[in-house]
């Protein structure tokens, strides 16, 4: 089983989700706060790979759901400007195994070659449309 680096955001049910499956599958998570690391435009860059610029993109980002950021209108130096000032724009969860990146739960199930399992409920917002968000993070951390 691997070692896995998991940058996600604090209290989003998802994320927790999808960590619970990558332990219940025998990985090892390694949890980290996607919003307060040390982003660069280099360093983010890595984990995105050959993806379209719009699927670096959390479609659920409160900017992407209210039109003021059109991924598909980006090209890869404006995104990652909006990503570093926004990380909340970020495809969720950022993730490292063994020397290799990836953004969102799919790729990193190909990464692993883990079936993926419970479709929207692992890749989704678990909040449906008109519901408040996950609370923001805590001084605490959770």
């Amino acid at each position: 089983m691997s070692l896995i680096v998991f940058y996600e955001k604090p209290g989003c049910q998802t994320n927790a989700r999808q960590r619970r499956t990558l332990q219940a599958a025998g990985h090892t998570v390694v949890v980290r706060d996607l919003l307060d690391q040390p982003w660069t435009a280099d360093r983010l860059r890595g984990f995105f790979g050959d993806a379209p610029v719009a699927d670096w993109f959390n479609p659920a980002a409160p900017a992407v759901k209210a039109g003021a950021i059109v991924p598909a209108a980006l090209d890869a130096a404006s995104a990652l400007a909006h990503m570093l000032a926004d990380p909340l724009l970020i495809r969720r969860p950022l993730a490292e195994v063994d020397g290799r990146r990836s953004a969102g739960f799919e790729a990193l199930c190909r990464t692993l070659g883990l079936a993926l399992e419970g479709g929207a409920r692992l890749t989704g917002c678990a909040h449906p449309d008109g519901h408040p968000p996950c609370p923001a993070p805590t001084a605490a951390g959770d």
